[in-house]
């Protein structure tokens, strides 16, 4: 499911996660190593189709992670 919003965030979630916005904002976290919570989140927004719910998701992923981050071990 790919989200793209208005101010330039865009959510990839295609098995891994990916939320970039210009050079604000570039994370990568491999689909194994998202959180669980996260994972439940992401997968009712897959299920619903809902880019409002992949944005809140975003915001949570960069307060945890940091807006440049790249988990894949």
């Amino acid at each position: 499911m790919k989200c793209i919003y208005s101010d330039g965030l865009r959510v990839d979630y295609s098995g891994p996660l990916r939320i970039t916005k210009g050079e604000d904002v570039n994370v990568f976290v491999r689909e194994d190593l998202i959180p669980g919570d996260i994972k439940n989140d992401l997968e009712v927004a897959l299920f619903h189709n809902d880019c409002g719910d992949m944005r809140k998701i975003a915001d949570s992923v960069t307060r945890r992670f940091g807006a440049h981050a790249c988990v894949h071990e």
